[in-house]
């Protein structure tokens, strides 16, 4: 009964609400020729390190449709090779997070008690430090590299899934397909995950995708300032920091990578909230 439900619920949800929801498509639409740029990095770029100092600073053209940097590199091949770098810090960053909300909100939720006061204190702990200024602290004392802001970045964003994973539990623990688990003498473990956490998933699901969104701001920023994934390795918050010195003369340096950073958020960003819309019990029961 635990099992049936949510499989039959989530595919009238993809393939019904979302599918008929426009900014959802949209945002779908965006991520998608995203992570197909990113894929297809190789094909439709050459080497993002290829320096030819004669072409240096060319404005975009038939030559090279997005310019050139200040070493002649290809502004197109930086950026198909950034996308990469957003989405794999985006996607790692996030799964960390959510395996670490999911494990901590159910084990709060089902158990409530002390184990919840204990669980749920720590997350307001964390949450009373700003999370960017958190991530800089850690990284002050590590060497900034795309691992460690993967890691730092799932282990500080772990506590709004926490807070959803446990406020389902709470409502779900006392359902009656819970209870005929329990009776028929299913262990916690088997009830936690096998019954309660896949009718659970609806929020978590809208948290992660507006989570990516967040990571990758995250590590522009903090390739911005420096911190971040370190040169030569293109990124678009260091070709941000790169074009400022030429900002006045060659615009596109800074432009076209804060363009594809846009583009990305606002992608996954209307994805969360049309996947949000078409999970509201509201819009269900109306439809």
């Amino acid at each position: 009964m635990g099992g049936s439900r949510p499989q039959s619920f989530f595919r009238e949800v993809l393939w019904q609400r979302v599918r008929q929801n426009r900014m959802a498509l949209a945002g779908a639409a965006i991520v998608f020729v995203m992570f197909a740029l990113a894929m297809l990095a190789p094909i439709l770029g050459g080497d993002p390190g290829a320096i030819d100092i004669a072409a240096r600073l060319q404005a975009p053209g038939a030559d090279y449709l997005l310019g050139t940097d200040d070493l002649g590199r290809d502004v197109l091949t930086r950026i198909l090779y950034g996308a990469r770098i957003s989405l794999l810090v985006g996607f790692v960053a996030v799964g960390i997070a959510t395996l670490i909300g999911i494990l901590l909100g159910a084990l709060a939720g089902y158990y409530g008690g002390w184990v919840d006061s204990l669980i749920m204190r720590f997350v307001d702990v964390m949450l009373c430090f700003p999370s960017f200024f958190l991530i800089l602290a850690v990284i002050a004392f590590l060497e900034p590299s795309i691992w460690n802001i993967m890691i730092i970045i799932g282990l500080t964003g772990w506590m709004g899934v926490a807070r959803l994973v446990r406020a389902e539990f709470l409502s779900l623990r006392e359902r009656d397909f819970v209870q005929a688990a329990r009776a028929l003498g299913a262990s916690d473990g088997r009830v936690i995950f096998r019954h309660i956490l896949p009718n659970a998933l609806s929020p978590v699901l809208v948290s992660a995708t507006l989570g990516v969104a967040g990571a990758i701001l995250t590590e522009s920023a903090l390739s911005f300032l420096g911190i971040g994934v370190q040169p030569p390795t293109p990124s678009w918050g260091n070709m941000l920091i790169a074009g400022k010195q030429t900002l006045g003369t060659a615009w596109w340096l800074s432009a076209f990578p804060g363009l594809a950073i846009l583009l990305t958020v606002l992608g996954y960003n209307l994805l969360g909230e049309g996947i949000r819309d078409a999970l509201d019990p509201r819009l269900k029961e109306e439809g």
